[in-house]
């Protein structure tokens, strides 16, 4: 099978829910202290900020979530449309098949026309640097959407349980780094589902990248993903082993702010609405992710995005507005129970 059909059996499984993981976040222990009276205006809450020096309307992220199959052009443009509209940022899925076969596979600068105003953020795996891809792909991968910072994510569970995956990972950090010395453009650092743990956080840290996503479990398991579409008893039973390896989003977010306060955080795993969102931010995410639950809205259209993200940003205005915070810098020293 190629890595075209692979993409279009990934939406479909994590469309039909089977690779949810089953242990938890860790932001259901976590509690605001309610202000019973926050002497504030509701509509007045501030939602707005900056992140990799672009603003935004609203702190929050589309999630790289597809690359590959003919179906991610129509996706693209939805959440191209959408986070336009918004003023969020948009992370595009994986571009290695584009950067290897030439098809832009729903990768183009159409989508910079349709979202002029709001950070692009190029995608392709960190692993791809130990296997050919250097400076001149990381270019053109910028290049191709007119993307504002690189996303290389890591995802070393996933390719160990996919049938033919990359499992030789040495060197991946020195490639990280040849790549934030010579890319010209923000380097994030993504996990896909599995977390960022403090130690690797302060080498990337070292290595000069601009921002982690620490992507933590709780949410799609890539492990399950891979476990339901093998053709391989053992690899089956690999993806229900490792269902719900990893460190829980909260538990990563925590641990890495502790350490590095300064470094620029994206708090992504298993984001289910905006209080989970607002207990992100808390614990030290500059902007909160989703995909898997954007995904559905994205194969419909852009309305139905720009109304999912309307719904979260209210629920994090809520919570803003019941713990008495102004804006998200004061969200961010609200007490916790």
């Amino acid at each position: 099978m190629n890595i075209i059909d692979r993409k279009r059996d990934h939406i479909e499984i994590v469309r039909s829910g089977r690779a949810q993981a089953t242990v938890t976040t860790g932001f259901d222990a976590i509690r605001f202290v309610h202000c019973a009276l926050p002497e504030l205006d509701l509509g007045d809450v501030d939602l707005s900020t900056r992140f990799l020096g672009k603003p935004l309307r609203l702190p929050f992220l589309i999630s790289s979530m597809t690359g590959g199959p003919a179906r991610a052009e129509a996706i693209n443009v939805h959440l191209a449309e959408a986070a336009q509209a918004l003023g969020i940022a948009f992370a595009v899925g994986s571009q290695r098949v584009a950067l290897q076969e030439g098809a832009l596979a729903g990768f183009s600068s159409q989508l910079r026309r349709l979202a002029p105003d709001v950070p692009i953020y190029a995608n392709f795996g960190a692993i791809q640097l130990v296997n050919g891809f250097g400076q001149a792909e990381a270019r053109r991968a910028v290049d191709m959407i007119e993307a504002d910072a690189l996303i290389l994510h890591l995802n070393p569970l996933q390719e160990s349980i996919q049938e033919h995956g990359d499992v030789n990972w040495k060197g991946v950090l020195r490639g990280i780094g040849r790549i934030v010395r010579e890319s010209g453009v923000p380097v994030i650092i993504k996990e896909t589902g599995c977390g960022i743990s403090p130690a690797l956080a302060a080498a990337l840290a070292d290595c000069g990248v601009s921002a982690i996503d620490v992507a933590g479990a709780g949410g799609t398991s890539w492990a399950a993903v891979e476990g339901a579409r093998s053709a391989t008893p053992s690899k089956r039973a690999m993806g229900e082993i490792f269902r719900d390896w990893g460190i829980p989003t909260a538990t990563a977010l925590s641990a890495i702010a502790g350490i590095l306060p300064q470094m620029p955080l994206i708090g992504s795993g298993g984001i289910r609405n905006g209080l989970d969102a607002a207990k992100a931010i808390r614990l030290g995410a500059a902007l909160v992710g989703q995909a898997a639950p954007v995904l559905e809205a994205g194969i419909e259209g852009p309305e139905r995005v720009v109304a999912h993200f309307e719904e979260m940003a209210m629920a994090l205005r809520i919570a803003c507005f019941c713990t008495g915070s102004a804006n998200l810098a004061r969200l961010r020293e609200a007490p916790l129970l």
